[in-house]
């Protein structure tokens, strides 16, 4: 830790504000934090929440008590819960509202007085969510916290995540660009935020004059943003309003100094505070599990694809490492844009990680609801959209004609099959409509202005501590004893 001294101090004596605090990567970032720099001034916790007591109640079941947060205890001892009550400060609040929801004026002004640095790790990460939901949050969301930056008395740094994959289905090199304000990735001119809004409101005129349920509704705006995200390039409504609040930041920052950092596909902790942890179905561990109870054997793919992973303790280290240099730099102009991942500088196939999945779950199969072990198999993996579509209709979808105009006595012998079939079909095809452009994909993202930064730590020293160099993993050894246990032993409970 001595190496790591000067990054370390840095952090000294800062006050930071860290919205969607229950999230996945929040966690790891609050517990990082307060594990190598205890004497950071204050860590306001942002929860969404309508007053204190609900949001205590989220910050000790949802955060503290998390496993995730034991080694933090055990290197505290006795002194954990006074850290946490000297250190945190949780709030209450809401990124889609003004001034972050905060209701409590005395906090308010508080924070605008103390904070230095702004981390926003709020986000809804449902690729078909609701689109006002996704537009609240993921654009909007980030123009809130933006302007409530700019009220900050002390702003050293805004640190904006996002996420790799605002890049659409680009192929070849992807540059640490940024966006414009109405830029598309198809060349469809006309896209306009405050527009995006008005479609928001016309379709919901559209749906009460319909008298439409709550269930049509919640479809129908799923498909909204679907439908706009790929009018302008982007595959699903996740990636397209990360992109368009990216956009608004870009345009609406004026002098306050902005980083974005764009992960790729996050994954569990490689090293700390323990490795494996994860929570919650990342992108590819859904496919894991999939495969892991049965429901998939056929997928869409091309073996050579890579995919682009880093473990979320890296990401976290690159936050760190990106604050530390830039509170230093206040007077940046112009944004800083880090991508962190491993496909420029150590990538690994979608043919090697079928195999990791498929020899790991071979040797330690999922339980089933049952109590019995899943028998998995080799997974048929088809290299186009067609190909795959032909397939699900030979191999599933021709039975379920068949059984379906059979008599009654038969279809109910074979009820359980008929059932386990459209099963299959649902979860098959969902997962690839939502996922299939990444498992095709042909990008590689560049990272030089995050190598850079990896050479920032290397010359302090603190490279040990902060590291995020993907170079260091071993790939097979990662997901046969790291994540895939993590996987099963976070996710399955």
């Amino acid at each position: 830790m001595e190496l790591a001294a000067d990054v370390v101090r840095e952090l000294e004596d800062c006050s930071i504000i860290v919205t969607g605090a229950a999230g996945f990567l929040a966690k790891v970032f609050v517990e990082k934090l307060l594990r190598v720099q205890p004497n950071v001034k204050k860590l306001y916790l942002l929860l969404r929440a309508p007053d204190e007591k609900l949001a205590m109640q989220r910050f000790n079941s949802e955060i503290i008590s998390n496993d995730l947060f034991r080694v933090l205890k055990q290197k505290s001892g006795a002194n954990f819960s006074t850290l946490i009550s000297q250190k945190v400060t949780v709030v209450p609040g809401d990124i889609t509202c003004e001034n972050l929801g905060v209701k409590d004026m005395n906090l308010l002004e508080e924070m605008w007085k103390e904070i230095d640095v702004v981390v926003n790790l709020a986000a809804t990460t449902n690729f078909d969510e609701r689109y006002d939901v996704s537009l609240g949050i993921n654009t909007m969301g980030a123009k809130n916290v933006l302007n409530f930056a700019k009220s900050c008395a002390r702003m050293k740094l805004l640190l904006h995540v996002s996420t790799a994959y605002v890049s659409g289905e680009k192929q070849g090199v992807i540059l640490e660009t940024p966006f414009r304000m109405g830029d598309t990735l198809n060349g469809t001119s006309g896209l306009d935020v405050e527009n995006e809004k008005k479609i928001i409101d016309e379709k919901f005129k559209e749906l009460q004059a319909e008298n439409a349920s709550e269930k049509d509704v919640k479809l129908a705006l799923k498909g909204l943003g679907i439908q706009r995200a790929r009018k302008f390039g982007w595959p699903n409504t996740y990636v397209f309003t990360k992109a368009m609040g990216e956009m608004l930041l870009g345009s609406l920052k004026g002098n306050v100094p902005l980083v974005i950092v764009r992960p790729t596909i996050v994954t569990s902790t490689y090293k700390e505070p323990f490795s494996g942890w994860v929570e919650g179905f990342r992108t590819i561990d859904s496919f894991a599990v999939g495969y892991a109870k049965g429901k998939l054997t056929c997928l869409l793919g091309d073996p050579n694809t890579i995919l682009d992973l880093i473990p979320a303790d890296m990401v976290v280290n690159a936050m760190i490492a990106a604050i530390v240099t830039h509170i230093n730099q206040p007077n940046e102009e112009e944004m800083t844009i880090y991508h962190v991942g491993s496909s420029a500088s150590y990538p690994v196939t979608y043919s090697s990680v079928q195999d990791y999945n498929q020899r790991y779950f071979a040797k330690h199969p999922w339980i089933n609801a049952k109590g019995k072990p899943v028998k998995v198999g080799k997974v048929t993996v088809l290299k186009t959209m067609d190909s795959f579509r032909s397939y699900m209709a030979l191999r599933y979808l021709l039975p379920l004609k068949g059984l379906k105009v059979l008599n009654a006595a038969f279809c109910q012998y074979y009820g359980g099959l008929y059932h386990d079939l459209h099963r299959k079909i649902k979860y098959a095809m969902r997962m690839i409509d939502l996922y299939g452009p990444y498992l095709l994909f042909k990008g590689i993202y560049d990272d030089m202005s995050t190598e850079r930064l990896r050479g920032i730590i290397r010359e302090k020293g603190a490279e040990n501590v902060f590291y995020f160099d993907p170079k260091s993993i071993n790939w097979e050894d990662y997901f046969m004893n790291i994540h895939l246990p993590g996987v099963v032993k976070y996710i399955s409970k």
